[in-house]
């Protein structure tokens, strides 16, 4: 039997951090505007590159609205009465500001200045040991049929770095289209907010409230962002955006993996040996948080492969990612990013769903009919699903039947006027001169009876 959680719970809690969502996507989706406006003064429009799909030179450092938008959200969340509570009794707030504040500095500085590769993973690297000092660390993991492993302060702290310069690079690394990275953080943010929520206010283990905080703040990041970003984007958010929010999303992961212990969960097992062996499910997103993001690290693997086995720098850009290669087969671009955000949703909250019903066959069977659904999507590019004529008005054009059209009728042939059509025009005498030479034909052609 899998370990059942108990039902969450609703009330002023839910509201708190609905309030804090949207006062981050609010403040993120008026602050883009302006920053666009900036971006387009300051010359952050570098020209199009050779691995670029977009065709117009397009404004970065939207990560400078995302950046605000996360500094609002924990501004109102310190001033709601269920949520200070994270900030007088953790440190992890402010660790996760002076990490992100570092990474995006970084990240403008590179969308103005395109600075080396190697700079930017040691600011990452940085930027990680400085959340590590404050707090924002893994103690411990919980190992099945063990029992929790308690971590050196070393061991704790090459972990907790590593996976968040993963974490980063995959996000970056998938910064390709227009909307994707927004779009695959923001479900992926969405997962590990049902899923901190439940072990917070569920299990009432207070260690899980900020990462359910983390998370919620992350959506309302990318939400706000998104409408300026979708395809055909009008800004893109850049190193600083996509650093930017593959940290929080890598904070995320890290408080809520290091800081709830199993032991926690022995009331409803026995032992700890027990626990953690029966809850094994419930752990699957808290050892593996990669697993969330399994898409962008998917790609990042990839990549590493295709460029060290072609003898070139990993770090070394190219046209080989899968979104690249979605393109390539045949897949608007468009389709290729509802393709990517399925895919994403899938394993996530796939994930998310057996970590709650590890015993139920139901899930498993869901989650193989939905991988067949998204197989099929992604061999068939030029498969074009149409709307039914009640909702046509409710879809874009591209969706709608498009209505027959009636053939013309052939008109009756004039043999004198096709003879006198096909008949050589002298050499040095242009179409109007012809034509002016001929006013028989140019009175037929203006009448428009053509043979």
């Amino acid at each position: 039997m899998g370990l059942r959680w108990p039902a969450i719970p609703v009330g002023q809690p839910v509201r708190d951090y609905l309030l804090t969502l949207c006062v981050t996507a609010a403040v993120t989706y008026l602050l883009t505007g302006p920053v666009r406006k900036f971006a387009i003064a300051a010359g952050a429009m570098p020209e199009i590159r050779a691995r670029d799909v977009h065709r117009e030179p397009t404004p970065r450092l939207g990560g400078i609205a995302m950046f605000f938008g996360l500094c609002a959200g924990l501004l109102v969340a310190d001033h709601l009465p269920n949520l200070n509570s994270v900030f007088e009794l953790s440190n992890e707030p402010r660790a996760l500001l002076s990490g992100a504040a570092l990474i995006w500095l970084i990240g403008v500085l590179d969308d103005k200045f395109e600075i080396d590769a190697l700079i930017k993973l040691g600011g990452q690297m940085i930027a990680a040991g400085v959340m590590v000092m404050q707090g924002l660390t893994i103690l411990w993991l919980p190992i099945p049929g063990i029992g929790t492993v308690a971590l050196t302060q070393w061991q704790g702290t090459l972990l907790t770095v590593a996976l968040v310069v993963i974490t980063i690079n995959a996000v970056n690394f998938v910064d390709g289209l227009d909307g994707l990275a927004a779009g695959m953080v923001c479900i992926a943010a969405a997962a590990f907010f049902l899923y901190a929520y439940r072990i917070w206010y569920g299990f009432t283990i207070e260690a899980a409230a900020p990462a359910t905080l983390f998370a919620v703040i992350l959506m309302g990041m990318c939400l706000g962002f998104l409408p300026h970003n979708m395809h055909p984007a009008r800004i893109f958010m850049g190193d600083s955006g996509s650093m930017l929010i593959g940290l929080v999303l890598a904070a995320s992961a890290i408080s809520i993996t290091g800081q709830v212990d199993p032991d926690a969960l022995k009331i409803f097992e026995g032992s700890t040996r027990e626990a953690t062996h029966a809850a094994l499910p419930v752990f699957i997103p808290l050892l593996l948080p990669l697993t969330i993001i399994a898409i962008p690290v998917a790609d990042l693997v990839l990549a590493i492969v295709r460029r060290t086995w072609n003898g070139q720098s990993p770090f070394a850009a190219d046209r080989g990612h899968l979104h690249h290669r979605l393109l390539e087969i045949g897949h608007s671009h468009s389709r290729a990013v509802l393709i990517m955000y399925f895919w994403s949703a899938l394993i996530a909250f796939g994930t998310l769903a057996y970590s709650v019903h590890s015993a139920s066959m139901w899930i498993v069977l869901v989650i193989v009919a939905l991988s067949a659904i998204g197989l099929v999507l992604l061999l068939l590019p030029r498969f074009t699903p149409r709307a039914p004529r009640w909702a046509e008005s409710f879809v874009p054009p591209r969706y709608r039947r498009r209505a027959a059209r009636p053939e013309a009728p052939e008109p009756e042939a004039s043999p004198s006027y096709g003879a006198e059509e096909r008949a050589p025009v002298p050499a040095g005498v242009n179409g109007a001169t012809a034509l002016s030479a001929r006013p028989e034909l140019h009175d037929r052609r203006k009448a428009g009876t053509r043979g």
